[in-house]
């Protein structure tokens, strides 16, 4: 049967409506308040009893010390006995100075002025002396000297060459280029019209940059054409035989003289699609 709940009903009566109140969280619910009030009265009452136990066991060890004093005795010490002085033998005398030699000098007169009739004149020289001396300027002949020449060497000498003519300087950069005729466009269609794509590297589908370098003398001629950087499949020697073909450039200038030029030209091998 359910259970009527009266108006003065408490929460736990509420919570605990048709269950088994016999089981034991009832009780502990409604002994819960009354429990906590013990707990805190009771510790409280500890807590205020060991302040107080410790105030009273520390006024009752006070009265029972003792005060001790100390005192300290200050030891009279005789004075020492006076040092003697020990008297300390006296530094040896300084060497005595050595004597320094004395040097003669001469004291420079200055010059004096006198009479003629007071100067001593020099004696002459002797007649021996005076007889041995020439009167008269002798040239003597003169001789060509020959060095003297090794009997051994004879029949060994070799020709002198004649010295060899200093080779111009080649210039990389000068005041006035030299110039292909007509100027770095008609170069352009010159390498253009001449270049032939090499059939092996046409076969194996290769490409690419041939550095050609070569000196323009002063006669504006071509020489010294050499490969920087190689391609391979023919490309390298196409691009030399071209650079051979190049007429007479204009030279360069330095100072306004003409003068050897070197130059480095790039020549593209590119397959047309």
């Amino acid at each position: 049967m359910s259970q009527v709940i009266s108006q003065d009903a408490t929460l736990d009566d509420i919570i605990f409506k048709d269950k088994n109140r016999e089981y034991g969280a009832f009780l502990l619910r409604t002994t819960y308040p009354k429990v906590i009030k013990r707990s805190v009265l009771l510790g409280s009452a500890l807590f205020v009893g060991a302040l107080l136990l410790a105030a009273f066991w520390k006024q009752l060890t006070a009265s029972n010390t003792e005060k001790t004093e100390v005192t300290a005795e200050v030891m009279k010490l005789d004075t020492p006995p006076p040092q003697k002085k020990v008297e300390l033998p006296p530094p040896p005398p300084p060497p005595p100075p050595k004597e320094i030699p004395k040097v003669t000098t001469t004291k420079f007169l200055p010059p004096e002025i006198k009479h003629d009739e007071e100067v001593t004149k020099p004696e002459p020289p002797p007649e021996e002396v005076r007889g041995n001396t020439a009167s008269e300027t002798v040239k003597g002949e003169t001789e060509n000297y020959e060095p003297p020449v090794d009997p051994d060497a004879k029949g060994k000498e070799e020709p002198v060459e004649p010295p060899k003519p200093a080779e111009e300087e080649i210039f990389t950069a000068v005041e006035q280029q030299a110039e292909f005729p007509g100027g770095p466009a008609a170069f352009g269609r010159f390498l253009q019209k001449n270049l032939k794509y090499p059939s092996a590297a046409q076969r194996a589908n290769v490409g690419g940059k041939v550095y050609v370098q070569f000196v323009v003398n002063t006669d504006g001629s071509i020489q010294d054409v050499k490969i920087l950087k190689s391609v391979g499949f023919g490309c390298d020697e196409e691009a030399e035989r071209v650079i051979k073909l190049v007429p007479r450039w204009t030279p360069g200038k330095q100072s306004g003289r003409a003068v050897r030029s070197r130059f480095t030209q790039p020549i593209t091998f590119v397959l047309s699609e």
